[in-house]
């Protein structure tokens, strides 16, 4: 029989799993990659914006007005997901240091989303 995770006297280990040692550092660092995830969203949006606000226009012999504002709604649509995506990391990072969770509203999900 094994003596894993009891301690020369006999008794239990305070010794923790290996997986439970540093799970903040893990938190803080899914957070990053959250954030991440919001600036590459809107790096997306300003590309589609440039590309259905300038480039397709330059394709195309068709009115500008419907394509510029459709490049314009991305480029709100970018700047949205940019400025979200900061004001969320401020609340989770505040939040994280002080041991409490706050999930995403789902009203910003469905606004983003639909």
């Amino acid at each position: 029989m094994s003596d894993h995770g009891s301690s020369p006297q006999g008794g239990r280990s305070t010794a923790r799993e290996p997986g439970e040692e540093d799970v903040s550092r893990r938190t803080y660092l899914a957070q990053e990659r959250t954030l991440l995830a919001w600036w590459r969203s809107a790096l997306a949006a300003f590309a589609v914006a440039v590309g259905v606000g300038r480039l397709v226009l330059s394709l195309l012999d068709a009115p500008t007005s419907p394509f510029v504002a459709l490049g314009v709604a991305y480029g709100i649509l970018g700047l949205a997901f940019a400025f979200l995506g900061a004001q969320r990391n401020q609340l989770v990072t505040r939040h994280l240091a002080s041991g409490r969770f706050t999930p995403l509203d789902p009203r910003v999900v469905w606004i983003l989303n639909g």
